[in-house]
């Protein structure tokens, strides 16, 4: 049985525009073509462009996708193969929703999540890049500032310093929730050790720069919205706690 394009459309959820593209590409080419002009596409073709939706779904660009299939033809190997990917990137997901559902809970019950828990999942640059991506694209929008594009990616020391701000910013709210002064010694220990890791992982910061840049999460939405999530009152209390460790000499 063969199959025209716009069918071939409503089987597989492909727009006939995508199909078009694949066809002159050279990635999905239609068995024959009928007198009147039009694609057509045999069972082949369909199982060809399951392998092709498969690996899309794995976030493979289409020259890869191409290479793939023409160095694997036999169905089965192709099959198996993917089944593979797609069990590892479910694992991941998984991973990572409960680690969602995990800060979820911890946040609700006013709790401090083990800092090696909150990156469970979080295990490559690309799914950084993904974990970054609203942010960076506000900080682009908003300020023509693209925070991805000045270096590649190390997921290990992303999340080394993930793990230290989160640890930092949990200490910083339950002080908050407890009534500490935002003056108060242990308060300037903390920003003193926050600042000392950044400097020794290759973010040269100054006690007025931090600040500084706390009064700048205090004028933006994004980031203001970000830290009162997670405890309101955060980002003005954490403001006043840079401006005091700042203004008490130190640098």
């Amino acid at each position: 049985m063969l199959y025209t394009v716009k069918e071939i459309s409503s089987l597989s959820g492909v727009t006939v525009k995508t199909l078009h593209h694949y066809h002159k590409i050279g990635l999905l080419l239609p068995c024959a073509v009928s007198e009147a002009g039009y694609r057509l596409y045999g069972m082949k073709e369909l199982e060809r462009l399951q392998h092709i939706l498969f690996y899309r779904e794995l976030d493979f660009p289409l020259k890869e996708i191409a290479r793939l299939l023409e160095e694997e033809p036999e169905r089965h190997t192709i099959l198996a193969r993917q089944e593979e990917l797609l069990l590892l990137r479910k694992q991941r997901l998984e991973t990572i929703i409960q680690t969602l559902q995990q800060s979820m809970a911890s946040m609700e019950k006013g709790e401090i999540m083990n800092s090696q828990d909150m990156f469970k999942g979080f295990e490559s640059a690309q799914e950084w890049e993904q974990a970054l991506e609203e942010q960076n694209r506000h900080l682009k929008e908003t300020y023509g500032y693209d925070m991805l594009d000045a270096a590649e990616i190390d997921a290990q020391s992303m999340n080394e310093q993930a793990q230290e701000a989160a640890a930092f910013m949990n200490h910083i709210a339950k002080a908050l929730r407890t009534g500490t002064k935002h003056s108060d010694a242990e308060i300037q220990r903390l920003i003193r050790d926050h600042l000392v890791f950044m400097n020794k992982h290759g973010h040269p910061v100054t006690a007025a720069d931090f600040a500084a840049q706390t009064r700048f999460f205090l004028g933006d939405d994004f980031h203001l919205r970000m830290l009162e999530g997670q405890q309101t009152g955060l980002a003005y209390y954490l403001t006043a706690a840079a401006e005091s460790y700042a203004a008490a000499g130190h640098e």
